[in-house]
């Protein structure tokens, strides 16, 4: 069940009230009068099946609603409606696998942003890569991996290619560039630190290492496992399952990549920079193609329903 709080001018109060009383999957419904201050107009408060909330948000946008007012979108985690569940019965589809394409959207912007926190993380999680390395260690690299907070702005890219977001495409595509080029560099120079204290050193980097070998050399597993692991993240996303997301994290090779490619740079190996600079790109590659195919096959497929359902609640 999605929860909307529309703040509206009084002038579209009514077509806004019209919109959603004519909605078979709008269980409750309410009007307070005079209650939004800005804009000067009404409060709207409506519970909708997650299934139709798509078709029903984009109409209320049409409707001019959102130029000035505002449409709060909430999950509801938890509600008792005997109506609303016949409206969820009544509506196509599972709710578990309704795209709210606005919701999606706005979260991809939102975490796409390139701010502190997103480069401190990359940073620290490219760090303890680089250390794991040095050690040899699986339980470093998979902390590293959970860190990392990449996979936010890969999975927008994907959305902004499914809803031709050229400003979206732009703003995740700078915020990776500048976040892995500044975890690099910031790890180059602590590597080079360690160098110079001898903690780190070139026996190190270049010995074999049978736990972490595979953040150097990319092959046909590194792309399927980013496909498959693409597709899992996005469909947590889109579905509000963050569960697997976790799962996501621990199965990509990009921060350990980035880590490999500061040691490298620190020491002047250039097999290490090459190797890991490939791992590097084939997963963001791969992740960004598996998650533009998801998010497209879903559109898809929920377009299909919508119009399915257009047809139902308005045969000609």
């Amino acid at each position: 069940m999605i929860h909307l709080r529309v703040s509206v001018r009084k002038d579209l109060a009514e077509d806004v009230m019209r919109t959603l009383e004519a909605e078979p999957s709008v269980s409750s419904l309410a009007r307070i009068r005079d209650a939004s201050v800005r804009p000067a107009g009404d409060l709207i408060l409506a519970d909708v099946a997650r299934e139709a909330a798509n078709g029903l948000i984009e109409t209320l946008h049409e409707l001019g609603t959102a130029e000035e007012g505002t449409i709060h979108i909430e999950d509801a985690e938890a509600w008792l409606s005997r109506p609303g569940l016949a409206a969820a019965r009544e509506a196509p589809g599972s709710g578990a696998d309704a795209v709210v394409w606005a919701d999606v959207t706005l979260r991809s912007y939102r975490d796409s942003e390139l701010n502190g926190t997103f480069t401190a993380f990359i940073t620290l999680a490219t760090m303890i890569a680089g250390i794991a390395i040095v050690l040899d260690s699986q339980i470093l690299v998979i902390g590293a991996m959970v860190i990392g907070p990449e996979f936010a702005p890969i999975a927008a890219l994907g959305v902004a290619l499914v809803r031709r977001r050229r400003r979206l495409f732009t703003l995740a595509s700078r915020t990776l560039l500048f976040g892995f080029l500044t975890a690099i560099a910031l790890t180059t120079l602590a590597a080079l630190g360690g160098r110079a204290l001898g903690w780190v050193t070139e026996a190190q980097v270049l010995a074999d290492r049978p736990a972490t070998d595979f953040i150097y050399t990319p092959d046909k597993w590194s792309f399927i496992v980013a496909v498959i692991a693409a597709c899992a993240g996005v469909l947590s996303l889109t579905s509000s399952r963050v569960g697997g997301l976790s799962g996501v994290f621990i199965s990509v090779t990009t921060v350990p990549a980035a880590g490999n490619i500061a040691l490298g740079i620190a020491f002047g190996i250039e097999s290490e920079i090459v190797g890991s600079t490939a791992q590097l790109l084939v997963n963001i590659s791969a992740m960004t193609l598996a998650g533009w195919a998801t998010l497209a096959l879903q559109q898809a497929i929920w377009s299909r329903v919508a119009a399915r359902r257009k047809r139902k609640l308005h045969p000609s």
